[in-house]
């Protein structure tokens, strides 16, 4: 199984609570994440113990630059960035290098996987989180 993990501990409630469903990665990772792949999605930082948060199947995969992403696709990685700079700030934060509007970034979207049908059924109702 594939792992899908978010460094940032801010992502934790939002993971939780269904409002976050996709991320925004720097450079062309579609070799790696690929559409009805099985993760397992994750919170924590290299060589740390990690945080199992949920497994998920990966809903779609999209390459561009960062300049062509949409307000949707920003908001939908991170709720609280509305505009392409404030992305730009958090992607060099996360990697930890300077990034330009012309970089490749990586769009993968997931739904979460629940055990039982209530909780299916919950979701589908929009109780407990978002809708996918």
């Amino acid at each position: 199984m594939k792992v899908l993990n978010f460094y940032s501990q801010v992502f934790a409630d939002q993971l939780r609570n269904g409002r976050k469903s996709g991320t925004i990665r720097l450079g062309d990772k579609s070799h790696k994440y690929e559409r009805n792949d099985l993760v397992l999605v994750t919170i924590g930082f290299k060589h740390s113990p990690r945080e199992r948060v949920f497994e998920a199947v990966i809903d779609d995969v999209e390459v561009k630059r960062l300049k062509d992403l949409s307000p949707h696709e920003i908001q939908h990685d991170n709720p609280e960035c509305r505009r392409v700079e404030d992305l730009m700030s958090f992607l060099e934060q996360i990697y930890d290098r300077p990034v330009t509007l012309d970089d490749t970034v990586t769009i993968v979207r997931f739904s979460q996987i629940v055990d039982r049908a209530s909780d299916f059924e919950d979701r589908l109702r929009g109780l407990g989180g978002a809708r996918n």
